[in-house]
This record gives structure tokens, sequence and C-alpha cells, in this order.
């Protein structure tokens, strides 16, 4: 029966912590490369207008250009829990469709991090890295991503490797400067100003301060050609126009290059598709990764994903040494290496519950439940101790082995029963939450509801029986004056000396 926990544990779908329902929720966009900040305001205020048809609405705000000019966040606060009845998550799917209607940027909802990270963080963050230039990286990825749109299960892909962010070069000639007397600092001061902005000075007026900027308006600096009608001062005091002195070509160029590890690298971000874990994703990730990417390439996890993957190694580690420091504890007060032994074999006969009643109630292997299933090792061994513990005091006092397990088991079920019942029932809150964090307590309370009942059921018939087969000799107390004698628990007794007739 424990061997089953086996498949169980393959077939549990695995994830770093469950989406709890915190309230809120991200609208996240998305705008073409060369974009302003008007452009993706103007997106902004499209989903602001979707978020108005909420019913579980209580407020919204939206920033634009952050944290480059051509993404935007607009926030969804919801009401509290008693006064909604449809889930964040819920909320959440349905706006799905509705952002991705809207034509000329990516749009989609988010659900923030139940663990504190970034609201900006998403839970898939696949790294490619290699060697080559960025452009052969870019094309790399282009073909991951190719494979990866075939996978239901991943949605919202991005990738932070954007070559072609548009841009203005502006081609200064020397010559022409110096014969005008203009300094090259000049002509860089005075685009600056009239196209960026500059601050002059402060300007109060009723107790409040206003910063004075110049900047030429927004009509005037929409065309590349508007450039070269800007005017610079020459060394004899008069105006020259720009158009004699420089050229303005249009190109594309990088946003950011980024490296992993010191090696030049894409990350691609995703979210979730309904339905899906995190472990599931990333299996297939890597496999698409080992069939498509070429043999320089390497591929790492960030952010949540990377955090998966570490608790999900350390759990093992964290699992054995619970087990380990209970036997040895065991082992020194029982001063015997099978009583231990024979106590944890209700270890993976709890654990079988465990992962069942996860995987009845769609529950996931994350890191509540692996804190639950740690739990559990100190919470199951109690039973076995109850009964070995009476079973050898039984035999000190002289009874044989099966007599003595059989009583023990006999007169311990009632404190085991009344145990049991008190952390089962202690843990049914837990299973049954609802509200704020109740998606994390649940993983809990499910795994202690089912490992305890299923293992102390179990625990009840097995040890006894393994106690029988296994138990070890026990010294019998002797009559004062006579030397010990180890007697084996399995052996035959020894017939009684015939009386002789003096």
């Amino acid at each position: 029966m424990g061997a089953c926990s086996i498949p169980l544990f393959k077939t549990i779908k695995s994830e770093l912590a469950p989406v709890e329902d915190r309230g809120v929720i991200y609208g996240r966009v998305v705008a073409p490369q060369g974009a302003t900040v008007g452009y993706t305001t103007s997106y902004l205020e499209r989903m602001e207008e979707i978020y108005k048809d909420i019913p579980e609405m209580a407020a919204y705000q939206a920033v634009a250009g952050f944290p480059v000019v051509t993404d935007g966040n607009a926030v969804l606060r919801l009401k509290p829990w008693e006064e909604r009845t449809r889930s964040q998550q819920e909320i959440a799917r349905s706006l799905q469709p509705r952002f991705a209607a809207l034509p000329g940027v990516q749009a989609f909802p988010v659900n923030p991090p139940s663990l504190g990270q970034s609201p900006r963080s998403t839970p898939i963050e696949f790294v490619i890295m290699s060697q080559v230039s960025y452009p052969e990286l870019a094309v790399i990825a282009e073909t991951f991503l190719a494979e990866l749109a075939k996978y239901p299960g991943v949605q919202n892909v991005q990738t932070d490797l954007r070559l072609n962010t548009p841009e203005l070069r502006v081609q200064v000639n020397r010559d022409k400067l110096a014969d005008v007397g203009v300094d090259v600092d000049r002509v860089g001061r005075t685009l600056e100003t009239m196209l960026g902005g500059r601050q002059v000075t402060r300007f109060k007026d009723n107790g409040e301060q206003y910063d004075v900027l110049v900047q030429v308006i927004p009509r005037d600096r929409s065309n590349p050609d508007d450039i070269s009608d800007i005017y610079v001062r020459a060394r004899n005091g008069e105006m020259v126009q720009l158009a004699n002195l420089l050229s303005v070509r249009e190109g594309v160029s990088p946003q950011t290059l980024n490296h992993f590890n010191r090696m030049r690298s894409v990350t691609i971000t995703g979210s979730l598709a309904p339905g899906y874990a995190l472990g599931e994703a990333l299996e297939v990730m890597d496999e698409i990764a080992a069939r498509v990417l070429p043999a320089s390439a390497q591929t790492d996890l960030n952010g949540q994903s990377r955090e998966f993957r570490d608790s999900s190694g350390s759990i093992y580690m964290v699992f054995a040494m619970a087990v380990a420091f209970i036997y040895l504890v065991l082992a020194a007060q029982f001063e015997s290496w099978r009583n231990p032994l024979i106590i944890m074999l209700s270890v993976p006969l709890s654990m079988t519950g465990a992962l069942l009643a996860l995987w009845l109630t769609g529950g996931t292997l994350s890191i509540y439940s692996q804190i639950g299933l740690v739990t559990l090792v100190g919470l199951i061994t109690k039973h076995g101790i109850l009964i070995v513990e009476f079973a050898n005091q039984l035999r000190d006092q002289g009874k044989e082995l099966l007599e003595a397990v059989a009583e023990a088991s006999v007169l311990r079920l009632r404190p085991i029963l009344m145990t049991t019942g008190a952390m089962v029932l202690g843990a049914v809150p837990l299973a049954l939450a609802k509200g704020a964090g109740a998606e994390s307590r649940v993983q809990i309370g499910w795994v202690i509801v089912g490992g305890m009942s299923l293992g102390t059921i179990l625990t009840l018939f097995v040890v006894p029986c393994v106690y029988a087969l296994i138990a070890g000799k026990r010294k019998r107390p002797l009559p004062v004056g006579e030397h010990p004698v180890e007697v084996d628990a399995h052996a035959a007794p020894v017939p009684p000396a015939p009386e002789t007739v003096g």
C-alpha cells in the first residue's frame, strides 16, 4: 500500500505555491516598439472601461510608461471576499478574452504572486543562453517560441530580447560646426532641451511650487524632420538652422542586451493557462529545448521558476532528514534498531493517504503541502510508538510475543483513535477554509486529514503484524540469584523436565 505513493507522487501536479485570492488583479499592457506614452495611456483607459463593468470592482488605477515607455499596468482592486461571489482567479479568467481582443497591443490579466514577489513577476521565466550574436540568439528564441506555441499550457508569452526598437541617428558635421563656431555639446544640449525637456526653474504661487520646463510643443516634435527646424546660436550671435549642421536617419536598435551567468541571454516569460501547473509547463519547455535548441545553447530558470526548482529539490533532503532524525531518536529511546523500523513503517502508509487526498481534491505539490508531509512524519509515528512500547512492556512481564502484541493492539486502540480524531478534526477547518489565504491552508489541511485517516487505519493492522514477524529477543525478568538467559521469541517453548520419583 505504501508503494502506491510513488505513482501518486508522479501524478499530482507540482507548483511553487497555489495562487491566492488577494483581491487585486494587474492588467499588463505591452505596446509595439516605438509607441509613445500617450499611445500606451489610450489603451489603459480602454482597460479601465472594461473594469467598470466588473460588479466586484472596488477601485482601479493605471500607470503608463513603467518600467519602459511601451509598458503599462492597470490595477483592479476587488471588494472584500464576503461581498462577492466570484474569486479573483475567476474574474481574471473572464478578463483574459476581453483584454486579448484589444487591437494594437498585447494585454492580459496577471494574478499577483503568493509569496511576496514583485507584481510584475510571472510564473514562467525560462532563460536561453549562448555565446552567439544577439541576432542569432533571437532566431534561436523564435524557433523555441514556435514550438512552445503548440503547447496550450503557457499563455501571454514574451521575450526581453527586442531588436526592433526604432531610433533616430543624428550625424553631426563637425567641419560645419567649426566654421560657424558651435560646439558639439551645445547641439546636444539644444536637442535635449527642445525634444526631451529641461527644468530651468521653479514657480511658486499661493504656497504651491511648480516646475518650469522648456520644451517644444508636441505637434512640433512629432516628425523626424522637425529636428532640422531647430536653431542654435553661432559664434557671431546669429541663429543657425540645424538642417545645415547635421543629418537625421531612422534606424532600429536593441532595447536591452541582457546577460545571464556571463553569457548572452534571452528570457522567455509567460503565465499558466487554467488547469495547468508550473511543474508540467517547465517539463514541456525543457523537452522542447532539448529537441530544437542547438548544442551551443544552454538553458536555466529565473524568478518564480527558479524558486520552484530549488524548493522541489530541497524537499527530498528535508524529508529524508526528518525520517532519519525521528528514527535515531526512537532508536535511542527503545535501545533497539528493530523497534524504530517497525514504527517507521507507518510513514509510507500515511504518505499514500495524504497524496490520495490531494489528488481527489485537485491539490498540488507545493511548499505548503510539502510542509504538511513533513509534519505528518512526526504525527503518524505516535501510533506505532504506543503499540510497540506497550507490547514490549507486556513481554517484559513474561507474556509470549503474539499474546503481547495482540493485547497491546487492543488496549492501545482507544488512545490511538482519540488522538487521530483530535488531529483530523483539528485539521478539517484548514481543509475547508475560505477567504484570505485559503488556497494555501487547504493544502496543509487535506494532507493531514488524508494522511492521518488512512495511515491510522493501516497502522492498526500493519504494525502488529510486522512486530510479530521481526521483533527481537527480550530479556525476561528472573528471580533474584539466577542469571539472565536470552530467549528467542520465535522459538518453540521448551517442555518442562519430567518429574523423578524418589
